[in-house]
C-alpha cells in the first residue's frame, strides 16, 4: 500500500483486445516497485485504432481503476501506448560548422536543435525523435562526442511518426477518463525495452509482436530504435479465420485456437479428434468432429500470411545481412504452441520467444508475453532516453544551418 508522498509512474497500453494499466512507485534511492496492476476487455478499437470511444473509455477506467485499488491512491499522469495509426520510422541526419575547436555540450545542443528544426511533420504526429548516433568528421558511430576535435559535428536521427487522426481519438479517450498523458510511446519502442537485454539491443535484434489486432516490428541496434513498422493482422485474425472456415461462433473458435491450436502438426493429430459446435441457435443442435491437423492447418495458413508481411517488413527495413540473425517473439499471438519453429523456418533466422523483463514487484500474471509492451513502456520512462525535441534550450535561438540529408541504407552499412 502506497503513501500519498509516494511518486509514481504508470503506463497504460490500449490493445485491441485489453487495456492494462501499470503502476511503478519510485523510491528515494531511484529504485521502484510495481505496485499496482489491472487489465480489462476492451471492445473498442479495431487494429489498434479507436472505433468507439465509449466502450474505450470504460475500458481505460476500469484497468485504471483496478491498478489504483492496488496502489491505494489516485493517478492522474499516464504514459499511453500506440500500436497502429500507421506508425513509420525514417533516420535523417544534420550537421553544423565547428570550427576546429573540442566540442562542447552547446555544440551538442546546437546540432540537436538543428535536428529538431529539420524533422518535417507534415500532417503526422512525431512520437519520438532519438539521437542513434554522432558523427565528428565523418567519423560515424560515436555515442559521445564531447571533447573531440573536427570541423563538423553530426548527429543520427531516428524518426517514429504517426497519423495525427487516430492518436487525437486516443488522447480523446484517455482525458475522458480523468487522465493526463506524460508522453505517447510507440509500441515497437517499448518492445524492446520489455523483453530484450542490453546486448541484445546492442548487437541487433528484431521483435516481432503478435497482438490481437496489430503486429508491430522493431529493430534494435547499438541500444536504439532504428527502424519499425506495424502490420494490420494478429491473433484475432486466426480466430476469425477458424470461425468462418468452420462455421462456429468466435466465442468457441477462439476457445478452439486457445486450447487445441498449434503452428506445426504432429502424425498423430490425424487421428486426435476435437468437438465443433455449428454456428445454430437451433434446440438440439450437436458438435460435429474434426481432427487437430485440419486446425492447425486453418493457423498455418494465417500465419503463412502474417510472416510472409514480416519478411517483407524486416527487409525494407534493412533487417539482413550477417548482422541480422536473431528475432524475438512476444505479444499474445506468440503463446501459440510450435510459433517459433514456424516462424524461424518461414524468416529463415533464428526466433526465440520473448517475456517481459522481470521487474521488482511485477506479478506472475504480468509475465506473460502479452505484457511485454506494458513492461517496455515502464522502463523507458523509468531511463527516459534523450529525444531531440527535449534538451537544453540555451543554444537554440540564431542557429547557423548545417547541412541536411537523407541516410539510405545507413543501417545496413553499420553493421
Amino acid at each position: 500500500m502506497a503513501t500519498q508522498k509516494d511518486q509514481y509512474i504508470a503506463a497504460l497500453d490500449i490493445g485491441t483486445s485489453k487495456v492494462a494499466t501499470l503502476i511503478a512507485a519510485i523510491r528515494p534511492d531511484g529504485g521502484s516497485h510495481i505496485v499496482g496492476i489491472g487489465h480489462q476487455l476492451c471492445l473498442g478499437l479495431d487494429a489498434g485504432m479507436v472505433t468507439c470511444m465509449d466502450k474505450t473509455e470504460r475500458a481505460i477506467r476500469a484497468s485504471v481503476s483496478q491498478a489504483e485499488r492496488t496502489f491505494g491512491q489516485d493517478i492522474d499522469q499516464v504514459y499511453v501506448s500506440v500500436s497502429s495509426a500507421g506508425l513509420h520510422s525514417e533516420p535523417m541526419g544534420v550537421d553544423v560548422e565547428l570550427g576546429g575547436h573540442p566540442v562542447e555540450q552547446a555544440d551538442i545542443d546546437r546540432v540537436l536543435a538543428e535536428a529538431r528544426g529539420s524533422i518535417d511533420e507534415g500532417e503526422r504526429m512525431v512520437l519520438h525523435a532519438q539521437p542513434v548516433c554522432y558523427s565528428v568528421d565523418g567519423a560515424h558511430s560515436i555515442a559521445n562526442p564531447l571533447d573531440m576535435q573536427g570541423e563538423r559535428l553530426g548527429v543520427e536521427v531516428h524518426v517514429v511518426t504517426a497519423e495525427t487522426g487516430p492518436v487525437r481519438n486516443l488522447d480523446t479517450c484517455v482525458r475522458r477518463a480523468h487522465l493526463g498523458i506524460s508522453q505517447f510511446i510507440a509500441s515497437p519502442l517499448a518492445l524492446g525495452y520489455g523483453c530484450l537485454s542490453d546486448d541484445q539491443r546492442e548487437l541487433g535484434t528484431a521483435v516481432v509482436d503478435m497482438g490481437a489486432g496489430v503486429t508491430n516490428i522493431a529493430i534494435f541496434v547499438r541500444g536504439m530504435l532504428v527502424g519499425c513498422s506495424t502490420i494490420a493482422m494478429g491473433g484475432s485474425d486466426i480466430t476469425n479465420d477458424i470461425c468462418r472456415t468452420l462455421m462456429t461462433p468466435r466465442v468457441h473458435a477462439e476457445r478452439l485456437k486457445v486450447l487445441f491450436g498449434t503452428a506445426i502438426s504432429a502424425p498423430a493429430d490425424n487421428g486426435d479428434m476435437i468437438d465443433v459446435m455449428p454456428m445454430s441457435n437451433a434446440e438440439g443442435t450437436m458438435p460435429y468432429r474434426i481432427s487437430k491437423s485440419q486446425l492447425a492447418s486453418i493457423i498455418r495458413e494465417r500465419l503463412t500470411m502474417i510472416f510472409g508481411h514480416v519478411a517483407e517488413r524486416l527487409n525494407e527495413l534493412g533487417f539482413r545481412g550477417p548482422g541480422a540473425r536473431q528475432i524475438v517473439l512476444t505479444g499474445g499471438g506468440s503463446q501459440l504452441p510450435s510459433i517459433d519453429h514456424f516462424a524461424s523456418g518461414l524468416l529463415g533466422k533464428s526466433v526465440l520467444i520473448g517475456r517481459p523483463l522481470a521487474l521488482p514487484g511485477l506479478p506472475e500474471a504480468a509475465s506473460a508475453p502479452g505484457f511485454t509492451a506494458l513492461v517496455g513502456m515502464l522502463n523507458y520512462a523509468m531511463k527516459a532516453p534523450q529525444d531531440a525535441r527535449y534538451f537544453d534550450h540555451r543554444m537554440e535561438q540564431d542557429l547557423p544551418r548545417g547541412r541536411f540529408k537523407r541516410l539510405k541504407n545507413w543501417l545496413i552499412g553499420t553493421w
